[in-house]
């Protein structure tokens, strides 16, 4: 069975924003109907988000300012969808932690596998990891975030998130409070770090969905 789901571990790792988004998606909605079921509510709710989520994509479409919006636009507003057919239902905390089960647990593994087997096989696990997100922020993220790099040389990668895309339209569909649901996806690759078998450290202490000004995001050797 190949674990590595995301191809980390060829060193040639590119991001492709529309198969990944829609194995968030379709791994979203597969989870939350389960956990529907499993509570006693109607799995008929998961037809109607995603009959929702398109017209909601439709209305913040002027948001979609390039290609990765355009897919990370359709993760975030999943959740919107999700949040607001929950709410009336479960009730504030148990939609958020539903939402965010849903949208963590489906592809925890596999990232977390396909990132370690990178690390593990990598010549430079430091420099690996560094391109990785170099990647990342140019294909998957794109011009909907803004970057500031403090330090960037052999043996530090500092990168701040100044400004989150997935933020902002939370904000704008009156869901900020959803925000670290997706701060949280990246546990799943950030789990598969190990700085004595690796090589470096990584350390994010505060996010802007968490009341921060910004995300940072530090790579170290040591």
């Amino acid at each position: 069975m190949n674990t590595d789901r995301f191809d980390l571990a060829d060193g040639e790792y590119t991001p492709d924003p529309e198969r990944d988004s829609a194995a968030v998606v379709d791994g979203f909605f597969a989870h939350l109907g389960q956990a529907l079921r499993a509570r006693g509510v109607t799995a008929d709710l998961i037809p109607d988000m995603r009959t929702r989520l398109r017209e909601l994509i439709t209305e913040n479409a002027h948001r979609a300012v390039d290609d990765a919006a355009v897919y990370n636009l359709r993760m975030t507003l999943a959740t919107v969808v999700a949040y607001r057919a929950l709410l009336p239902l479960l009730g504030r905390a148990e939609s958020i932690a539903r939402i965010r089960a849903a949208f963590v647990e489906p592809l925890s593994e596999a990232v977390r596998a396909g990132t370690r087997a990178m690390l593990d096989t990598a010549e430079d696990p430091f420099a690996a990891m560094v391109a990785v997100s170099k990647s990342r922020e140019e294909h998957a993220f794109g011009a909907g975030f803004g970057f500031e790099r403090p330090a960037d040389d052999a043996d530090r990668y500092h990168v701040d998130v100044v400004r989150c895309f997935y933020h902002e339209v939370l904000v704008a569909n009156s869901a900020a409070e959803l925000t670290p649901v997706l701060c949280e996806f990246d546990a799943n690759w950030i789990g598969a770090i190990e700085p004595d078998r690796h090589g470096f450290r990584f350390e994010r202490a505060t996010t802007i969905g968490l009341g921060g000004s910004h995300c940072p995001f530090h790579f170290d050797r040591i």
